[in-house]
């Protein structure tokens, strides 16, 4: 059954009329209001005051007038195909088009084998990848740990090495600065036979948090989302703000906010290479009071990147937002229900590319094995709910009724037979529909154990490798390789 690129939508938290009042605040915020930057963008504040923004170098301001933000905005594509090297792995993120999967930037793992916390490795990154691969509910792989045991310098080169190794999955990252991107750039070019075949369909794209919420342009961040643009690779513009925190308490205030952010980052894009592939990366979010931390399970994460979807709609960008979280630190009943809640709005509003979906645990600090496999039958109930329910002669199954009769039974039905696997979601073994006897002769298990016993399983396959044996020895000739 493919669940992947199905139509949301059916879930729209924001009235047309809350879309364009919002939308108006948003071109008022960074007309009145403005953005500030780091030092450093000079040339970038300077390409915005030539194309109609007015710029204060002293105070470090840039404000921008609504037309200019119409015009450029309007260049960027309404559609952004993600390649995988696998064809059956695109991605058409384009008007309610619905994809799930990973995302995050982890640093601990629950120990498959000792069930205790510790720091994510490059070997990490690997296997979850691996896992990723087999799980089919997971359409897209975004670099879901930072392997904490090799020099950072080396990070940009590695983590998409591991990735590519593991899967066909469209690849996304984010990378420390511009000279590692053009290391990535080779890393490709180099898997896909040149750089020619791989700018045909490029299976790789690249995340950049331009924005420090609220309203601060960062220096390395938009410097590397430029160099993205010159060489027309797919970029997420990342702005995370936490309501109460880094934007308004409110929800429709960080919306606003976010929506401002968002429009700059797209117009900064579009003056650099005018139609360059861009996602809408809006990830609203709240910050927990009482602690100052980051809540990411709460519902209305989930309303708020519904209505993420629809403002990106409004001004015609594909978008990249956010679900699955949790603040639970194991896999547990809370992991279940913040997961499946923000998860089903997210992909009921209709967004294109939900990353942290599949995996994590702790506020995005922490993954673990068992959670990439449940996220993976969450997903795929999500998806079975986007597919909705036909109604055609053959589903409607008149002749069948007919033909069993009042008082039959439909059990040794062939069209019972016909249907039984692809009407109704099956996932791959996590929720349990036993007997309460059997379950208890089986060892009682819960989610989570069985999750594990099918992570376990999946990851004792033999290991396939995504690059062939010959390109992998010219590779590691060129770049230190440390997996």
């Amino acid at each position: 059954m493919d669940l992947k690129g199905l139509q949301g939508g059916q879930y729209r938290p924001l009235s047309d009329e809350q879309i364009k009042t919002i939308h108006d605040a948003s071109l008022t915020i960074l007309e009145k209001t403005g953005m500030t930057y780091e030092e450093g963008l000079g040339d970038a504040a300077e390409l915005l005051q030539k194309n109609g923004a007015i710029v204060d170098k002293e105070k470090r301001t840039i404000k921008f007038s609504r037309d200019m933000l119409t015009e450029q905005v309007a260049k960027a594509p309404e559609q952004v195909i993600l390649y995988g090297r696998d064809s059956k792995n695109d991605l058409d993120l384009s008007e309610d088009r619905v994809h799930l999967g990973t995302g995050g930037a982890a640093i601990k793992i629950i120990d498959p084998e000792t069930d205790q916390i510790r720091s994510t490795t490059l070997k990490d990154l690997y296997n979850v990848s691996r896992l990723v691969d087999q799980l089919g509910n997971i359409h897209f792989l975004v670099r879901p740990c930072i392997p904490t045991d090799i020099p950072e310098k080396a990070y940009d080169i590695n983590m998409y090495y591991a990735c590519l190794k593991a899967t066909t999955k469209h690849v996304m990252s984010g990378v420390n600065n511009e000279e590692g991107f053009h290391k990535v750039l080779d890393l490709a070019a180099m898997i896909a036979g040149s750089r020619e075949k791989f700018m045909e369909k490029p299976f790789i794209s690249v995340i950049t948090s331009f924005a420090i919420s609220p309203l601060k342009l960062c220096t390395q961040s938009t410097h590397i989302m430029q160099e993205a643009n010159r060489n027309n690779i797919p970029v997420a513009l990342s702005s995370a703000p936490m309501a109460g925190s880094t934007s308004p308490l409110t929800m429709a205030g960080t919306l606003a906010q976010l929506h401002a952010e968002q429009l700059a980052g797209i117009t900064i894009c579009q003056l650099t290479n005018p139609g360059a592939p861009v996602l809408y990366g809006g990830i609203p979010g709240m910050a927990n009071l009482k602690t100052m931390g980051y809540m990411g399970g709460a519902v209305e994460c989930g309303m708020m990147n519904a209505a993420i979807h629809q403002l990106s709609r409004f001004v015609k960008v594909p978008n990249y937002n956010s679900s699955g979280l949790s603040d639970s630190k194991v896999s547990d009943i809370q992991a279940g229900w913040e997961k499946a809640l923000t998860a089903v709005l997210a992909s009921m509003g209709g967004s294109n590319y939900i990353h942290h979906s599949a995996g994590m645990l702790e506020s995005m600090l922490t993954i673990a094995h068992e959670q990439f496999v449940i996220d993976d039958e969450i997903i795929g109930n999500c998806c079975k709910v986007l597919k909705g329910i036909d109604v055609d002669p053959e589903h409607l199954a008149l002749e069948v009724i007919d033909s069993i009769g009042p008082g039959g039974n439909f059990m040794v039905s062939p069209h019972t037979m016909k249907h039984m696997r692809t009407e109704y979601f099956n996932g791959i073994g996590v929720a349990d529909r036993k007997s309460r006897d059997k379950w208890e002769k089986e060892g009682s298990l819960d989610t989570k154990a069985r999750a594990k016993i099918i992570a376990r399983e999946l990851l004792e396959k033999s290991e396939a490798s995504y690059i062939s044996d010959e390109i992998d020895k010219e590779i590691r000739k060129k770049f230190e390789i440390l997996l």
